[in-house]
């Protein structure tokens, strides 16, 4: 598990043509395999994606980030892999920092997380609250005090998500899983990253007023849920 050879990167992209290659060649740099799933695009995502050296999986329609990450998910541990690197196709997220991530996971987690606190102060209000808020709530619902829980840019084990199921379709998957890693007592930990810019609003496809609902509904699901749902397809 220790080996990188056995981590590989997933990228979920919605109409990112302009910026998703140079996030595959970076990307690319750092670790071998690079997939990037195409989650409905009605631009050049694809095509930009494959020219850059990616593996790219594609969505006939938009399914969501949570769905698009399953896909990922499947594909990649039928093929060997143990850890799955996920960073955004915006270019948020630096893929220099990955071997941060991946020696964390050496340590023994099974999910981590980058943190973004330190850089709260330089986030527009707006977001700044809405990290802040989300974390403190989510911390309730798992029962321990939970760092930055909203940042995509994350390692995943295969036993992360085999055990937690990693089922909701849209970004609240990315909030329930927490809560679910915390339940069933699997170790999770926090890396400091640095951006590529502070205030991702511009680049973002998340509806603060649907999707903070759907993720408010979904982590109180995970929370008082008897057990973690089992996957409809992991590869084993």
């Amino acid at each position: 598990m220790t080996d990188q050879n056995l981590v590989a990167a997933a990228i979920p992209a919605y109409d990112a043509e302009a910026t998703v290659g140079e996030v595959v060649r970076r990307t690319n740099r750092i670790l071998e395999t690079v997939v990037v799933i195409d989650d409905g695009s009605s631009d050049g995502t694809s095509r930009a994606a494959r020219d850059a050296g990616a593996t790219v999986l594609a969505h006939p329609r938009n399914l969501g980030k949570g769905r698009a990450l399953r896909t990922a998910f499947d594909a990649l541990f039928a093929r060997g892999f143990e850890m799955v690197v996920t960073l955004d196709a915006d270019g948020q997220h630096l893929p220099e920092q990955i071997p941060a991530l991946i020696e964390a996971a050496r340590g023994g987690a099974a999910l981590v997380i980058g943190s973004r606190t330190h850089l709260y102060a330089q986030m527009h209000w707006a977001r700044r609250a809405s990290n802040t808020w989300s974390s403190r709530a989510i911390s309730r619902l798992a029962g321990q005090p939970l760092r930055d829980v909203q940042c995509g840019f994350r390692l995943y084990t295969r036993e992360l998500v085999a055990r937690t199921g990693f089922v909701e379709p849209r970004f609240e998957a990315e909030s329930a899983v927490v809560i679910r890693a915390a339940r069933l007592g699997l170790e999770m930990a926090w890396v400091p990253v640095d951006l590529g810019f502070t205030d991702g609003r511009a680049t973002s496809h998340y509806r603060p007023i649907v999707d903070s609902l759907r993720i408010a509904s979904a982590a109180v699901r995970a929370r008082f849920e008897r057990q973690a749902p089992v996957a409809e397809s992991l590869s084993t």
